[in-house]
């Protein structure tokens, strides 16, 4: 056999060869990927039932706004909130946030407060002690 093809042949399998580590060195990298991947794909087709079920899902929103007109105001302000909250987070000006969630977290604490006091004063026993000797 002429020397050229041989180092021709043995250049080719090498090189296949190390194709093959490279396979096998990217399906293992990629491993982790894979189910985040699936994620995205479960979240996409969800959109796309969303997108397909428009006029159902806009009769649903108009029936829950006319009959709980206060719990849609309450959700429409939370979403105004945070998307203020997420344009101000995304310009990376974080303390331009702190006058924005203050008064946000005191709200949030007057809510925790009084639906502890309402569950204190529905008769409820106090809680029991417990005993530590």
């Amino acid at each position: 056999m002429d020397p050229r093809q041989v180092e021709l042949a043995l250049r080719k399998q090498k090189l296949q060869l190390r194709a093959e580590a490279q396979r096998a060195d990217i399906t293992q990298r990629l491993a982790g990927i894979d189910g985040a991947l699936d994620r995205v794909d479960a979240l996409r087709d969800h959109l796309a039932w969303a997108k397909d079920k428009v006029p159902v899902l806009s009769v649903a929103l108009l029936v829950v706004l006319a009959a709980r007109p206060r719990l849609t105001l309450r959700l429409a302000r939370r979403a105004w909130v945070g998307w203020l909250l997420l344009r101000q987070a995304r310009g990376g000006r974080l303390s331009a946030l702190l006058p924005t969630a203050v008064p946000l977290l005191r709200g949030l604490l007057a809510l925790l407060r009084r639906r502890l006091e309402r569950s204190a004063g529905s008769g409820s026993a106090p809680p029991r002690r417990r005993r530590t000797s």
